[in-house]
């Protein structure tokens, strides 16, 4: 997964847009959005001539190459050919397979995440992992132990390195295959220098071939070798003061938060009639809409294939995972949307107040340590479906008018997108109410699925941090940000 942390932007409201207009095109008559070297442009651009010892010998896409069809890249491995030995690690470590059922190695596990997992670019902020969401990413149905590789001190026995891999059945376009989805990819700081994130890749590789799945699926805030889909993260505030307290926000003067205090502030209660929490016996029902949504909306999602599956990933999890469903009013036990928020925190490392580049500013913050300041309760969006648009049709005129199939089509998606995005507006307003009343200090969530539908309507602010999306040994052609429908966590 990837730095989520981002600065929140004044409301738009604040700003008097024909002024600001005038100015920009006084300093040079170029718009905001023309800008030709963004910062995804200049990482695109310097990924063309990067250089990767690694990624090149991997079965992966090189950034130059222009994918026209999906495949694999090479057929299964006969038995014969995957090694059935670990790989060579330097002299003083050790493979181990981390028992996440253990509370003492789940312990360590979070230990070493805590201390060395991702960070944003100022190391401001830090994912803090906890042991119940371990538990809820690394032991679905189906696990594979011996895909949650470690490296030990030989003479400590300290762990220092981790990789971690799940089953999950991917579907991208029209075919569906068996992958592990590979994350939390994790070295202790003092050993980044010598180069074992290559061979924990290659351990937990020849360990997934050994049961016989060869393709795998992962992401990162990197530029690597070459992502099928790349998108980009949005953030809701919830808590402005707590935010530009933290440093998450920049900083404000007291009537700016104030007004973005005001600007951020939602409802008390749900709207939303008939919506209750997700339970046991909705599993059937929640399946069958969540595979029927995500597979007539996206290019890639999650097959579900059992009850378990959706229970286990699906079912609320207390301060992991919210989830939530409406029942039709007018059918008494006939569910018409499903949606689901997850927590991940974030361990605050600099206050506002600690950084340079704001010493001698006036701002809204105090130097006193507040309750509560040492972490970001950040909600991500995770799965939703609802039945709305399902039913719509195009009428006689409206398929002569089109005069063509595609043009058909598209006329089509596009009334069940307006219906679409009116459900999710209401939907996620609700979610946005039940976030804040949780104690969450920010709902973020990235372009994909169809959550540039309610974005900007419910004051979403884009932030500068992209995720990537990345195949392992499978050719897939681009994959618009839109038509992501598979959630890492």
């Amino acid at each position: 997964m990837s730095d989520k942390k981002d600065i929140e932007k004044p409301a738009a409201s604040e700003f008097d847009a024909d002024k600001l207009r005038e100015l920009i095109q006084s300093l040079g008559g170029q718009m905001i959005d023309d800008t030709p070297t963004s910062k995804r442009e200049r990482e695109e651009e310097a990924e063309k001539t990067a250089v990767h010892d690694f990624w090149h010998t991997q079965p992966v896409p090189k950034s130059s190459d222009v994918v026209m069809k999906d495949a694999p890249v090479h057929p299964p491995l006969p038995p014969e050919k995957i090694p059935q030995e670990p790989y060579a690690l330097p002299e003083g470590m050790t493979w181990c397979t981390v028992d996440i059922e253990d509370e003492a190695q789940l312990q360590e596990l979070h230990g070493l995440l805590l201390n060395n997992y991702v960070e944003d670019p100022d190391a401001s902020f830090r994912f803090n992992y906890p042991l119940e969401l371990l538990r809820w990413v690394m032991l679905p149905p189906g696990f594979n132990k011996s895909w949650h590789v470690g490296v030990r001190s030989s003479e400590s026995g300290e762990l220092i390195g981790f990789i971690s891999g799940v089953p999950f059945d991917i579907m991208v376009r029209d075919r569906t295959m068996p992958m592990a989805e590979i994350n939390l990819l994790c070295l202790h700081k003092k050993l980044r220098s010598q180069r074992l994130a290559p061979l924990l890749i290659k351990e937990v590789t020849r360990r997934v071939h050994l049961v016989g799945i060869f393709q795998a699926i992962y992401t990162s805030g990197r530029l690597l070798p070459k992502p099928v889909a790349t998108c980009r993260y949005f953030h809701r505030s919830l808590q402005p003061r707590k935010l530009v307290d933290i440093g998450f926000s920049a900083p404000l003067d007291a009537l700016q938060l104030t007004r973005l205090t005001a600007t951020m502030r939602v409802p008390q209660e749900t709207a939303t009639e008939g919506l209750r929490q997700m339970r046991k016996g909705d599993v059937a029902q929640v399946r069958k809409l969540l595979n029927r949504f995500l597979k007539t909306r996206y290019e890639m999602v999650p097959s579900y294939g059992s009850d378990a599956q959706v229970a286990h990933w699906l079912l609320p999890r207390e301060k992991v995972l919210w989830s939530y469903v409406v029942d039709d009013k007018d059918h008494p036990g006939k569910i018409t949307d499903f949606f689901s928020f997850f927590s991940l925190p974030s361990q605050v490392l600099k206050t506002a107040s600690s950084r340079k580049k704001t010493a001698g500013k006036k701002t809204t913050r105090g130097s006193q340590k507040k309750p509560g300041s040492d972490t970001l309760c950040a909600a991500y969006t995770y799965y939703y479906a609802t039945t709305a648009g399902i039913d719509v049709s195009l009428t006689p005129e409206e398929k002569r008018d089109c005069d063509g199939a595609k043009k058909e089509k598209a006329l089509l998606r596009e009334k069940q997108d307006q219906i679409v995005k009116a459900r999710l507006i209401e939907l996620f307003g609700d979610a946005l109410v039940l976030a804040k009343n949780a104690g969450f200090d920010v709902f973020n969530c990235l372009d994909m699925m169809d959550n540039r539908l309610f974005t900007k309507e419910l004051k979403f602010g884009r932030g500068d941090g992209f995720l990537r999306y990345y195949f392992y040994n499978y050719l897939a052609r681009d994959i618009a940000p839109g038509k992501v429908g598979f959630v890492m966590l």
